[in-house]
Parts: structure tokens; C-alpha cells; sequence
């Protein structure tokens, strides 16, 4: 089994100024520990010119308080250099097992310059 260090995005819905009603996604990421339970990939063929690479992953992070009151927030997972898109969530006290799908295409939070 891999061990897995890496980068997981939650999607939270904030408004956007104090009692303006106004709400917006915000996207954050936390880094986590874990391990690569599966490590699998397929090429799924469509209608396009390049196939869809999708992958079967399965990796396990040690939750925090933040992670386990925000399962349903939980959109990515940088993993290879990578965003991919959390396509299940298991929760498996103290850990959450997260499924890996596509490749994620969403917002992110904007690198930090130094």
C-alpha cells in the first residue's frame, strides 16, 4: 500500500458580503495524510477525438473535524500532479475513503506567489 500526502479541495458556500443574502462557492484546500488503497486507471471512449482518462483510485486520509463536518463539500484530491474529482466519499471513523474519478476541471484557489 502507498502512502499518500496531497492537497483535497472543499467547495463551501459563503456569502459574499455580511447580510447581503448573496452566496458564492468558495474553494479551499487542506492537506492530509493517508494511503493509495487502489490504484487503477481506464480510458473511456466517447464521442470524442481524445478519450477520457478517468482513474479508480481509492485513497484513505486521516480526517480532521474539518473534513468530517464538510464530507459533502469535498470536490478534489491533487494526487500525480493532478486534480481529480471525488466521485464517492465512504466515511470510515477516524479516516474518510475517498473514490477518485475524472480529471477535475473546476475552480480552484489561485496559487499562492511568494
Amino acid at each position: 500500500m502507498a502512502r499518500f500526502f496531497g492537497k483535497v479541495g472543499f467547495g463551501i458556500t459563503a456569502e459574499t458580503a455580511p447580510h447581503s443574502g448573496v452566496k458564492k462557492t468558495v474553494t479551499t484546500e487542506k492537506p492530509y495524510y493517508g494511503d493509495v488503497i487502489r490504484n487503477a486507471r481506464k480510458l473511456q471512449e466517447g464521442e470524442k477525438v481524445n478519450s477520457d482518462i478517468r482513474v479508480g483510485n481509492s485513497i484513505s486520509i486521516v480526517a480532521d473535524n474539518f473534513a468530517n463536518e464538510n464530507i459533502f463539500a469535498i470536490r478534489y484530491v491533487e494526487w500525480m500532479g493532478t486534480l481529480w474529482i471525488v466521485s464517492d466519499v465512504e466515511v470510515q471513523r477516524p479516516r474518510l475513503l475517498l473514490r477518485l474519478g475524472g480529471v477535475y476541471h473546476g475552480p480552484a484557489p489561485a496559487p499562492v506567489s511568494p
